[in-house]
């Protein structure tokens, strides 16, 4: 089991999508190098004065690159450190260094966070390689010893819980996404068994007529040919997105025409639906889909807009797009986030694998919004 475990976290890849540098990122380095040249320069006892500084306020970059290649950060720091502690004893001195220089402990954390299981085994040994020369060299006493130790723990420690913590809500993300893809291989599934079952029956028609009436069975071959055409563009649609082996619910979709049964009078909020434009064009897929992002963005209204007495909810056709709109005028809660909600992510999968946009956030005024445009007809 230990071989297993040991193995296991050898071959653990990295950190997903690890950030480039930031402009955060820059002015932590600028500070560091600030704060390294004011203690190099008004702090007394400093052994090696220039030499130190100098080394400090040169590592300081390795921050930059500490998310994108943590164990060459991890090895240049520390490893810098090493040589200036072995140069240290090699001339009988102890204590080389500067305060300043505690900012590696950020390259370790950055190691564990964001490094493979490869990067963390390989980088671990040189911390400890590192930690157990400073200590040795420079051994002042217990309470010291287990402080330091206690300080090195508490980065790799956050550094492993930040880690977790962030594939955790990746794989929620992931299975959000996955269910997001099923609902609508379904929809899709049930539109093209639709234009199947019209396929059969015409294809039966014309069978029975062709003897008695050529001219009834010539139109139930045109019909085919135009059932099987919208057919094999609905499955190409549907190869793009995931499917499991659940059966399929043969039953109607709800679609935009669907959303005025969503408006109510009572009780507060109100709930208002506005259709405009011609919307009979409106491909199956992209008809489920509006219906279905129309009711979340209602179902969020309803359960975090604090005070709303009006929920809107808003579906124009226009322009070879359907634009749709849900506002509603209440309090926005604290909770209630614009990047990061389940449901909006579901939302926003949605529109985007049929090669739509949604947008959601507060209103100037008070109050919050999403917005969503969709094509007419599923991209082939």
């Amino acid at each position: 089991m230990i071989t297993t475990a040991l193995r296991s976290l050898w071959d653990e890849p990295p950190a997903a999508d690890p950030p480039p540098p930031a402009r955060r990122d820059r002015v932590l380095v600028g500070v560091v190098m600030v704060v390294a040249l004011l203690e190099g320069t008004f702090v007394e006892d400093v052994t090696w004065r220039p030499l130190v500084t100098i080394v400090a306020v040169a590592l300081a970059p390795v921050l930059l690159w500490r998310r994108t290649h943590p164990l060459v950060c991890v090895v240049v720091g520390l490893g810098t450190g090493l040589a200036l502690g072995v140069a240290a004893q090699l001339a009988g001195l102890s204590g080389v260094g500067l305060a300043t220089m505690v900012y590696v402990l950020v390259l370790v954390y950055a190691l564990v966070r964001w490094g493979s299981g490869r990067q963390i085994a390989i980088g671990l040994v040189v911390v400890a390689v590192v930690a157990g020369f400073s200590a040795v060299s420079d051994y002042t006493g217990p309470a010291e010893l287990f402080g330091g130790l206690a300080v090195l723990a508490a980065a790799v420690a956050g550094g492993a819980a930040f880690r977790y913590r962030a594939e955790s809500r990746r794989r929620a993300f992931d299975q959000v996404r996955s269910q997001e893809r099923v609902g609508l291989a379904r929809e899709l599934h049930d539109s093209v068994a639709h234009h199947v079952s019209a396929i059969a029956v015409q294809a039966q028609t014309g069978r029975t007529l062709a003897r008695r009436r050529p001219e009834a069975a010539v139109e139930a071959l045109v019909a085919i040919e135009g059932e099987a055409s919208r057919t094999l563009a609905e499955m190409r649609a549907m190869v793009r997105v995931l499917r499991d082996g659940a059966p399929a619910d043969y039953a109607p979709q709800p679609g935009v025409a669907d959303l005025v049964s969503l408006a109510r009078r009572e009780p507060v909020p109100v709930v208002d639906v506005e259709l405009a434009g011609d919307l009979a064009g409106i491909g199956p897929q992209v008809d489920a889909a509006g219906y279905r992002i129309a009711q979340e963005a209602l179902t969020n209204a309803l359960r975090h807009a604090r005070n709303a007495s009006r929920v809107q909810i808003r579906v124009v056709e226009g322009a070879g797009s359907l634009r749709l709109r849900v506002t509603d005028d209440g309090q926005a809660d604290p909770a209630r986030s614009a990047s990061h909600g389940f449901g909006l992510l579901g939302m926003t999968e949605r529109a985007h694998l049929l090669g739509g946009t949604l947008r959601a956030g507060p209103l100037p005024g008070g109050g919050w919004a999403v917005d969503a445009e969709l094509p007419m007809e599923v991209p082939r």
